[in-house]
């Protein structure tokens, strides 16, 4: 007697995966090189990839996947379309499931700050990362300090100025008085350490009035930090309602800080991963970027920096004790081969392909979530 054969199963449709890249920000070309990454590393088995690229004067383009330049970015240009019309004829019926996932691979302004999201939110499609408020709270460095200090949780000093402040020279003695003998000058709204200028007390007055000038270039809102003489840590959060941390990582800066170039181009920094530091310290450090994430209201990813203070040394030389700061949070971080958001997962175990699947699932987990919700009152 010959036994039944399994029925035979469909596989499952391949989710049609738009990964949207370059952007009008000053981040524009580092958005293309790690959209050149993630499709490098997308699994064609599982998505049907559409690279859609933000021309520098915001056109949607449907891109070729051609690659040109420093890293093998990918080239924003190709066949203008309408995002609207584009994102809205796949998004489905309200009980379907969704056709298509977003992955936004855009840094900066307009397009890491909530504008992008928005647009997403209308059209109705499900997309990674962080929604509209999560995405702009965290990217204007001035409201995420608001937030931090709300839920009392430590950072450097900092103020902030806005494009229509008086700052003299007096002004600026004050800052040194308020802030210490170093003092970054950061755009609230901008990454990558694009537009930050690192100036002492020595330099004088003047030169932190032009740093000021100079970060108003990319931004109304400047913010002043107080220069901070610890370890740089680098956790990578992944989640939406139960978030996790990875590993935690460690960058020493080649430059005088963390700069553009170092991140993305010399190749100065150093980054140790795991960071050299003891295993109480280092869940300390994951539980307060845990717990920063959640008080930005992030989803799916984020990059949570620290500062290490006033360390000690254990008997193997690790650190042990110390105080950790909040520096930041990014929640599109860079996904280049030398970004500390992947190596942090892979030496976690979650190797870049499969946190790429991950990143869709938590988008298409989310997405359910707030579909779920009632709209109209009874």
């Amino acid at each position: 007697m010959l036994l039944d054969s399994p029925p035979m199963t469909a596989p499952a449709p391949r989710i049609r995966l738009v990964v949207l890249f370059g952007g009008r920000s000053a981040e524009h070309d580092i958005s293309c090189i790690s959209a050149a990454h993630v499709l490098d590393a997308i699994d064609s088995g599982r998505f049907d990839v559409v690279p859609v690229g933000i021309t520098r004067e915001g056109r949607f383009v449907l891109a070729a996947g051609d690659r040109t330049g420093a890293g093998g970015a990918l080239r924003a240009d190709g066949e203008e379309v309408d995002p609207l019309a584009l994102l809205a004829a796949t998004a489905g019926a309200p009980d379907d499931p969704p056709a298509t996932v977003v992955l936004p691979i855009l840094h900066g302004p307009n397009g890491e700050d909530g504008t992008v999201q928005g647009l997403l939110e209308v059209a109705g499609v499900p997309y990674v990362g962080a929604g509209v408020l999560g995405s702009a709270v965290a990217m204007d460095k001035a409201m995420a300090k608001t937030v931090l200090d709300a839920h009392g949780i430590d950072q450097v000093p900092w103020r902030q100025l806005r494009h229509h402040d008086r700052f003299t020279e007096a002004d600026a003695g004050e800052a040194f008085g308020e802030l210490g003998e170093v003092v970054f000058v950061k755009p609230a709204n901008m990454g990558s350490s694009i537009g930050v200028a690192r100036v002492r007390s020595a330099d004088g007055t003047q030169a932190l009035l032009e740093a000021v000038k100079g970060a108003f270039r990319y931004d109304d809102v400047v913010v002043l930090e107080a220069g901070i003489t610890g370890r740089e840590l680098e956790i990578a959060v992944l989640g939406n309602e139960a978030p996790r941390a990875s590993a935690v990582g460690e960058v020493t800066a080649g430059a005088d800080f963390y700069d553009y170039s170092d991140k993305y181009f010399d190749g100065n920094a150093a980054t140790t991963v795991p960071a050299s530091i003891d295993s109480e310290l280092a869940e300390r450090a994951r539980e307060l970027a845990v717990r920063t994430f959640e008080a930005m209201r992030c989803h799916g990813m984020a990059r949570v920096d620290l500062f290490l203070l006033d360390e000690g040394r254990a008997d193997d030389g690790r650190a042990d004790g110390g105080r950790l700061l909040v520096n930041e949070v990014n929640t599109i971080p860079g996904f280049t081969p030398i970004s500390m958001y992947p190596k942090l997962w892979e030496a976690s175990g979650l190797p870049y392909a499969e946190l790429i699947d991950e990143l869709v699932r938590l988008a298409l987990e989310r997405h359910g979530l707030r579909s779920s919700r009632e709209v109209h009152p009874d």
